[in-house]
Parts: C-alpha cells; sequence; structure tokens
C-alpha cells in the first residue's frame, strides 16, 4: 500500500508526461510546502481530470479567464508514489474549492492509498491550460477514425485497416 496525502492548500498542480510520444508515462504532480507528491496514471485519467474540470467550472459559473494567468510548465517527474486506479473531482460549496481525490490501484489484500488534494478554481484554470499543452504533446490524431498516428504509419479502421495512412 502506498502513502495517503491530504494536501488542503496545494501550491502546485500539474501534469507531466516523460518519454516520447505513444510511449509516454503521464503522471499528476502536486505540492503543499515541503510535502510533493507524484502519482503515475493513464491519459485518459488527466483527460477526463481536464474534461471534469471544464464541466465544474462552467457549472460553477467561474469559467471566466483569470487575467494575466499562465500555466505553470511541467514539473520534474521523479519516482512516483503510487499508480492511480481511480480519480474524481468535485466542489465544495463551503470551501469554494474543489477537491481532487485519487485512488490507488487496488491490490489483492491491500486497502489502497488515497489522495485528496483541495485546490482553487484559478488552480483549476491553471492546471487545465498546462494539461492540454501536455497532451497536445503526443502523437497526432487521424482526421477520420480518432485514433493516434504512429510515425510508421497508421492502418486507419476507417478504411477497414487495408492500407497505412501517413
Amino acid at each position: 500500500m502506498g502513502q495517503s496525502f491530504e494536501l488542503e492548500s496545494v501550491e502546485q498542480l500539474a501534469a507531466a508526461a516523460v518519454g516520447e510520444p505513444g510511449q509516454r508515462h503521464f503522471f499528476l504532480v502536486a505540492r503543499e510546502g515541503a510535502m510533493g507528491m507524484t502519482l503515475a496514471c493513464e491519459k485518459f485519467h488527466i483527460q477526463g481530470l481536464l474534461t471534469r474540470a471544464r464541466q465544474l467550472l462552467e457549472a460553477q459559473e467561474l469559467a471566466a479567464e483569470a487575467e494575466g494567468a499562465d500555466p505553470a510548465g511541467t514539473p520534474p517527474v521523479g519516482e512516483p508514489d503510487w499508480s492511480i486506479g481511480e480519480l474524481g473531482l468535485g466542489f465544495h460549496e463551503s470551501k469554494r474549492k474543489f477537491v481532487i481525490v485519487a485512488r490507488e490501484v487496488e491490490r489483492e489484500g491491500e486497502d489502497p492509498a488515497t489522495a485528496r488534494l483541495w485546490v482553487t478554481p484559478e488552480q483549476v484554470r491553471d492546471f487545465a491550460k498546462q494539461a492540454e499543452q501536455v497532451l497536445a504533446g503526443g502523437r497526432p490524431t487521424c482526421n477520420y477514425c480518432g485514433l493516434p498516428i504512429d510515425p510508421s504509419g497508421h492502418p486507419c479502421p476507417a478504411a477497414n485497416g487495408s492500407r497505412p495512412i501517413f
């Protein structure tokens, strides 16, 4: 079982990717003071978090652009504390903060670790911009099927996989 985290006042929140497109490993990185955490995840976790963040920002009428906001760069990534199995995002009305809840991949006979990260709406907006940049650094997608195109080509299902499309 990994270490559980509760970061009440997150100072840094970022998505990170290490490796070449098509072979990248994704991470969720957060820091509060001297306490930092790096959680390994899949690309779809970051995509889902990004989608949910946009929905909640819009629902809370907080989607207006923060003036002068500049998304933070990708932080250095160390060894992950653990791998995310489940990831969610909610909004706490009385705190006026978002909470990201991550749960470790379950292993037989062990209770999974959890992480709760409390972030402001501005931090969520900045995270969304930064995460979009990380996701955009991957392989281009096919205009016909939406799947990623490898450098060696792409057997597109829209063409019944009969020929690679470059």
